[in-house]
C-alpha cells in the first residue's frame, strides 16, 4: 500500500486526466497474422519482458499523452485527433494502435509509433464515452448511450444494441468462446458482453448473434447504486460461470457468479455483498462504515484485491472471501494504518480564560465587540413579560446596551463598508442571488475589492472562483471586472488553493479560457501597431493641409517724400515711431515663420536639437 511512482502532468499541458490504460506487455507475436499487422510489430520496438511500462492518459482538451513508468517521463503527446475531452483509451492487444473516443463524438485510431491519427470516424451522434476491443482484436465496441459494434478493417457497424438511458461508463467481453461449440466460430458471433451506465442500478449483459434480429440485452444484473469500477473473471470453458466484482457508488463491493447460458428475464441479485466497517473500540463505540474504492480478482479467480480508505492513501488488501455467505462485513481498524487523521484537529479545541475587560465579537457582524457580561445571580434576572405601564425600548438603546457603536451600524449615504461586503458576497455566493453578487461583484475601487477578499470566509474562495469563471465568459465588459477580482484572490489566497487536492479541474476551465484569451492577444497589438502608424500618418497629412499660408503682401510701406519739408520734430518723431513699428513687425513675422518651421519639422519627424541648424533654415 505504498505509493511507488507519481506522476503530475506540467501546468502548461494545462488539462485534468479523465482516462488511463496500460499498454500490453510486450505484446508476443501470434501466429497466423495477416501481413500489415506484422510489418506493423516489426517497426515497434520490442518490449522482451512483461513488465508494464507505457500508460496512456486522455486528458480533458482531447490530447493524448503515452508515459514511461519505468524511465519516469513522458515519452510522447498525440495531438489533433479530438477537439473535447477524451473519455476512453483501448490498446489493441497485439499491434502498436491505440483507440480513443471523445465527447466531440469521434473514435480516432492512433499509430503510437509515429504519434499520428492512423484513422478518424464518427462513432455517435452524441458523445463516446466507452470502448473495449474484441479478443480476437478485429472488432471495436463502442458505447454513448447506444452501443454499437464496429468492423475494425472496414469501420463500419457490424451491430447495433438499444444500450442504456445514460451514457455508458463500462464495456467488457465476459467469454472468448461461444457456448454451443457446434458452429464453426467466426471470432465474435456467440460472444457474450457486459455494460454499465452512470446513474443506472442495473448492468447489462448482451449476446452477440449471427442476425441482426435481437437488439435488447439478454439478463442484467441488479446492485445498490453506480457502479464505479467492474471488474470480472472471463469464462473460457464451456460451464465455467463468470465471476464478477462491483463496486458501487455507496461503497459496497457486490460479488456474482453465473453461467451465461441464454435469455433471463428477471435481473440476478447479488450472491455476496461485501461492506468494510471500523471495530468501534476506542472512545468511538459506533463501527464506521470505510468505502471500498476497487476491486479486482486475483489470477487464481477465486481470491481479491480490494482498494478501501480515502483516495488519498488508500490501503489495498489481498482477500480469500467465503462466497457461501450472502453478507460480509470485514472489520479493518484503518486509523492505525493511516498516518492521515482527520478528527485531530476536532480534538484540541481548548475553552480559552475569559478576563472581565475583554471584548467579544458578536456574531453574525464582524467587526462589533461586545463587552461580556457576568451572569449575573438568579435575584437580579430581569423578567421578560413588560409590565403594562412600561414602554417598549426602542432598538437604538437595545444596540446601546449590547455596546454597538451605532453610527457604524448605520452606514453613511447607504454605502456598504467593505465588511460587510464580505459578508454580502458569501451570502450571494450560498443563496446564489444574482442581485447581491451584481451589487458586490461590480464595484471598481482597487481597495474595496482587497479588503473584500480578505476578509471572505476560506470556505468561499471556490465558490467565488466558479462564479468568477462563468462571468468571465460573458461580455467582455464585465470580464475586465471580474480581472480584478481574480487578481485578488490569487495573491491572497494562494497559499490555500495550493492545498487543494482538486485544484486543477476545478480551475482548469479557468485556465482554458484564459489561453483562449491570451491566444488573440499577439494578433490585436499587432494590428493595433498598424492602425497606429495609419491613424498616425492620416493626422500628420491633415495637419499639413490645415497649416494656413503665409501673408506675403508688406504689411507696412515706408516711403521718404523728400517734397514735403516739415519740422524736422515730426520727422524724428514719425522716424522713431516707424523704426519701432518695424521691430515689431520684423518679430511677429519670424515668430510665424519660426511655427511653420516646428510644424514642418514634427510632420517630416526631425528633432530640433541643435540650434545652428535652426538659424542657418531660417
Amino acid at each position: 500500500s505504498r505509493l511507488q511512482h507519481e506522476y503530475v502532468p506540467s501546468a502548461h499541458l494545462s488539462a485534468a486526466c479523465t482516462c488511463l490504460a496500460w499498454a500490453p506487455a510486450g505484446a508476443r507475436q501470434t501466429p497466423g497474422k495477416d501481413g500489415p499487422q506484422r510489418k506493423k510489430r516489426k517497426s515497434e520496438v520490442g518490449e522482451v519482458d512483461k513488465q508494464l511500462d507505457i500508460l496512456a492518459i486522455g486528458t480533458a482538451v482531447g490530447s493524448i499523452l503515452l508515459y514511461s513508468t519505468v524511465k519516469g517521463e513522458l515519452q510522447s503527446k498525440l495531438d489533433g485527433g479530438h477537439d473535447s475531452r477524451v473519455n476512453c483509451v483501448r490498446w489493441h492487444q497485439d499491434s502498436c494502435c491505440l483507440y480513443s473516443c471523445s465527447d466531440d463524438k469521434h473514435i480516432v485510431e492512433w499509430n503510437t509509433q509515429t504519434c499520428k491519427v492512423k484513422c478518424k470516424w464518427k462513432g455517435d451522434n452524441s458523445s463516446v464515452t466507452c470502448l473495449c476491443i474484441s479478443p480476437d482484436g478485429k472488432m471495436l465496441l463502442s458505447a454513448g448511450r447506444t452501443i454499437k459494434l464496429w468492423d475494425l478493417e472496414t469501420k463500419e457497424v457490424y451491430r447495433h444494441f438499444t444500450g442504456h438511458a445514460t451514457s455508458v461508463s463500462s464495456l467488457m467481453f465476459t467469454t472468448v468462446k461461444p457456448m454451443n461449440e457446434s458452429k464453426p466460430f467466426d471470432g465474435i458471433t456467440g460472444l457474450y458482453f457486459l455494460s454499465g451506465a452512470i446513474h443506472d442500478r442495473l448492468l447489462s449483459v448482451w449476446y452477440i448473434r449471427s442476425d441482426r434480429k435481437e437488439k435488447n440485452a439478454v439478463m442484467s444484473f441488479t446492485v445498490t447504486e453506480e457502479p464505479t469500477f467492474v471488474d470480472l473473471t472471463v469464462s473460457e470453458v464451456k460451464d465455467e460461470p463468470v465471476k464478477l466484482a462491483v463496486v458501487c457508488r455507496d461503497g459496497q463491493l457486490h460479488l456474482f457468479e453465473h453461467i451465461l447460458n441464454g435469455y433471463c428475464k428477471k435481473p440476478l441479485t447479488s450472491n455476496c455483498t461485501v461492506q468494510i466497517a471500523t471495530p468501534g473500540n476506542d472512545g468511538d463505540s459506533t463501527p464506521k462504515p470505510v468505502p471500498i474504492l476497487a476491486a479486482a480478482f486475483c489470477k487464481d479467480k477465486q481470491s481479491l484485491l480490494l482498494v478501501y480508505g480515502n483516495t488519498l492513501q488508500p490501503i489495498i488488501e489481498k482477500v480469500s472471501l467465503n462466497t457461501s455467505e450472502s453478507h460480509i462485513c470485514l472489520v479493518r481498524d484503518v486509523q492505525k494504518v493511516l498516518s492521515l487523521k482527520t478528527d485531530a484537529a476536532v480534538t484540541k479545541v481548548k475553552t480559552p480564560v475569559v478576563n472581565s475587560d475583554t471584548k467579544v465579537l458578536v456574531p453574525g457582524i464582524p467587526g462589533h465587540s461586545t463587552a461580556v457580561k457576568t451572569p449575573a445571580s438568579g435575584k437580579e434576572k430581569k423578567k421578560n413579560k413588560r409590565k403594562p405601564g412600561e414602554t417598549e425600548e426602542s432598538i437604538e438603546e437595545r444596540l446601546g446596551a449590547l455596546d454597538i457603536d451605532v453610527s457604524k451600524v448605520k452606514t453613511p449615504g447607504g454605502l456598504p463598508q467593505t465588511d460587510s461586503f464580505a459578508v454580502l458576497l458569501v451570502q450571494g455566493l450560498e443563496s446564489n442571488d444574482a442581485e447581491i453578487l451584481n451589487k458586490v461583484l461590480n464595484t471598481r475601487k482597487e481597495n474595496i475589492v482587497k479588503n473584500t477578499v480578505a476578509r471572505m470566509p476560506i470556505h468561499a474562495v471556490i465558490p467565488l472562483l466558479h462564479e468568477l469563471t462563468k462571468r468571465l465568459q460573458g461580455n467582455p465588459y464585465s470580464a475586465s471586472l471580474m480581472v480584478r477580482w481574480l487578481k485578488s484572490v490569487f495573491t491572497l489566497h494562494a497559499s490555500y488553493l495550493s492545498t487543494l487536492p482538486d485544484l486543477i479541474p476545478q480551475l482548469g476551465m479557468l485556465y482554458q479560457l484564459m489561453e483562449s484569451r491570451v491566444k488573440t492577444l499577439q494578433k490585436l497589438s499587432r494590428l493595433h501597431g498598424r492602425l497606429f502608424i495609419l491613424v498616425a500618418q492620416v493626422a500628420a497629412s491633415q495637419a499639413v493641409q490645415d497649416v494656413p499660408e503665409v501673408n506675403q503682401t508688406a504689411k507696412l510701406v515706408y516711403e521718404d517724400d523728400s517734397s514735403e519739408e516739415e519740422g524736422s520734430d515730426d520727422e524724428m518723431i514719425a522716424d522713431k515711431d516707424s523704426d519701432e513699428n518695424w521691430d515689431e513687425d520684423d518679430e511677429s513675422e519670424k515668430q510665424s515663420d519660426d511655427q511653420d518651421m516646428t510644424v514642418e519639422k514634427e510632420i517630416n519627424g526631425d528633432s530640433d536639437l541643435e540650434p545652428e541648424n535652426e538659424s542657418e533654415e531660417e
